[in-house]
């Protein structure tokens, strides 16, 4: 009986080592932030009235190209963010590029009409912001949310340098079109 008891205790202690692990290599798709820092430029190029061809160019990564449909563009980004004492440890927050998406002005044109989001992580294994957004006030230390989304216009021609801050997405316009530059 008593080695039942050692069995179990060991297969749970292994388990949740093993979650645990997978968690930290999970920690490891996710960058660092302590300052605003660019993360990349979304060029747009018109195809129709609300059809767009969009290329992120990213300052670390491969470039993507996709179409968006919409007036405007929205990127949304997970973010993991340290509370209490890990915040004091110096723990900076961790971010991710979620997705992509076009998006209407007017209500009842978007529901009309359906977004085109495209993805710009990978959904490969165990999610730890998945899993700290669903273990709520339990999971001491950790606190998981979007973040932030930024939305502009789309614009042929248009172009935006992306950065991340401590309190989110931030996107600047760098090229106006009809302007050139």
């Amino acid at each position: 009986m008593a080695s039942l008891a050692k069995f179990s205790v060991s297969a749970v202690l292994l388990g949740a080592l093993a979650i645990g692990g997978l968690g930290g290599l999970n920690l490891y798709t996710y960058q660092r932030f302590s300052h605003e820092s660019a993360l990349g430029q979304l060029q747009f190029r018109s195809l129709s009235e609300d059809s767009f061809d969009v290329e992120w160019v990213p300052t670390q990564g491969t470039r993507r190209a996709f179409v968006l449909r919409g007036d405007e563009w929205q990127l949304d980004v997970r973010m993991i963010k340290w509370t209490d004492w890990l915040t004091f440890l110096g723990e900076d927050p961790l971010y991710r590029l979620d997705r992509i998406s076009g998006r209407y002005v007017d209500a009842d044109v978007a529901r009309s009409r359906p977004p085109v989001i495209e993805e710009l992580a990978d959904r490969d294994g165990l999610d730890v912001w998945e899993f700290a957004r669903s273990a709520g006030a339990w999971l001491p230390g950790v606190d998981a949310a979007y973040g932030s989304s930024v939305f502009l216009p789309m614009e042929d021609g248009a172009a935006y340098q992306v950065s991340m801050t401590r309190n989110g997405l931030i996107a600047r316009r760098v090229a106006t079109p009809g302007s050139g530059s």
